[in-house]
């Protein structure tokens, strides 16, 4: 399995959007994923604190690959992900962590939660995913 989760770590960074979210990264273990980001100005939305969108892609990325790190022939998608938000981050580093709650023939479900570096909880997600028709070995 080691094999797999190093293959995930892989292609997550080599996603483009990480060009915008320099420094993230992405541990796999089985059913669980950790994403790691520093905070910085150019996430913030005019009130001077992180954008929710940051809190959202942490929060499904790390939902996502919880599940992903079960799903071993096909890549995922998500089709729903729901969050909320507690309290703003202004500077450090927050972890998102996420793990599998259910796991069904084609509908998986995994659940998030976002901390910031004094390890207060700043958010909570919940998500569905499908395994889409892409071949997993085909990426990275």
């Amino acid at each position: 399995m080691q094999n797999h989760f190093d293959h995930l770590e892989h292609i997550y960074s080599i996603a483009p959007i990480h060009e915008f979210y320099k420094g993230i990264s992405l541990i796999v273990e089985d059913g669980k994923a950790t994403i790691h980001l520093e905070i910085n100005s150019s996430y913030f939305h005019a009130g001077q604190s992180t954008h929710g969108s940051v809190y959202f892609k942490l929060l499904d990325d790390a939902a996502y690959f919880a599940v992903q790190s079960k799903v071993t022939d096909k890549f995922i998608l998500t089709s729903t992900f729901n969050i909320q938000l507690f309290r703003p981050v202004t500077k450090g580093k927050i972890i998102a962590q996420g793990s599998v709650d259910l796991l069904s023939r084609n509908i998986f479900t995994a659940s998030s939660k976002l901390f910031d570096e004094d390890g207060k909880l700043c958010a909570q997600g919940t998500g569905q995913f499908m395994k889409s028709p892409i071949d997993l070995d085909k990426l990275g």
